[in-house]
């Protein structure tokens, strides 16, 4: 195997110290999109404007054909068309959603990936079965560990051919508020968030909310796919790292006044400025204020 072939495999590989922003890099940002920085103001994200990172090719999806598998370590196998879903008793979660990778564009080191600023976050309504609903049916088999949920979007990614997956443990999975979610803000997902069905994990990034869901496998083995052995903090690339889960928090600030078109850079009309924004955390409370 080349030098080259073994530099594409290592996850997370992060830039030289005067490596620039790659073409590669531009062709994410080209497909990807951040939420604008004015749409903090709204207490729910249109979905047009939420944020989004795909990180294979949309896949083309037959919502008639289309099925959810929950099988592995269980006791009895269910499967599930988006009618018999859909019926279900449901519930709808307010969740705030961001990328692992928010703002990795500034970093030093900087991570060799879609170059997100600072907008890489959203907030919806989101529509579905609980997750523990759909397991309890099934039955976990005692010795399970981790759930492995697999999204119909199919690449490859650091030279690894792979299905997006993505792997959580059974007590963060029973959350009452993880979703098999099929509605967004009251309406059916957008192509670009996962339709026909998608997982919701509020509180964790944006990595862990699986979309276009067709399989949970119960595993009696911790799952030590791709994406769980990408996502992780390291300060080099050959680094073991820390698992990235829960949102840390965070808070940004609603841009005041208005902009310079090329620069962003923004110019207030002297007098008061009022300054608002938004906190959110995947883990610690956060306190409200006006």
């Amino acid at each position: 195997m080349s030098d080259a072939l073994d530099a594409l495999r290592v996850p997370g590989r992060v830039a030289g110290p005067d490596e620039g922003i790659t073409v590669d890099e531009l062709g994410l940002a080209a497909r990807n999109h951040a939420m604008p920085m004015e749409l903090l103001r709204e207490d729910v994200t249109p979905p047009g404007l939420h944020y989004v990172l795909t990180h294979y090719d949309i896949p083309a999806v037959d919502p008639a054909a289309w099925r959810l598998h929950v099988d592995g370590a269980v006791r009895g196998p269910v499967t599930l068309d988006l009618a018999s879903l859909t019926a279900r008793p449901s519930r709808t979660v307010r969740a705030t959603m961001e990328c692992a990778g928010n703002g990795r564009a500034a970093l030093t080191p900087r991570p060799l990936s879609q170059p997100w600023l600072t907008g890489a976050v959203g907030t919806a309504d989101w529509t579905g079965v609980p997750l523990t609903d759909l397991l309890d049916e099934a039955g976990l088999a005692d010795d399970v560990v981790d759930l492995v949920f697999t999204g119909l979007d199919h690449g490859i990614e650091r030279g690894v051919e792979q299905d997006y997956q993505r792997g959580l443990g059974v007590a963060e999975a029973r959350g009452e508020d993880v979703l098999v979610a099929w509605a967004m803000n009251g309406a059916p997902l957008p192509v670009q968030h996962g339709f026909p069905v998608r997982l919701v994990v509020p509180g964790w990034y944006g990595m862990c909310n699986v979309k276009w869901l067709t399989r949970v496998t119960a595993a009696t083995e911790r799952f030590e796919g791709y994406q769980n052995r990408a996502y992780r903090l390291r300060q080099e690339s050959d680094d073991e790292g820390e698992p990235v889960t829960r949102i840390e928090p965070r808070a940004l600030l609603e841009p005041p006044g208005f902009p310079d078109f090329m620069t962003r850079a923004r110019v207030a009309r002297p007098g008061p400025v009022p300054l608002r924004g938004r906190a959110w955390s995947g883990w610690a409370p956060v306190a409200r204020s006006r």
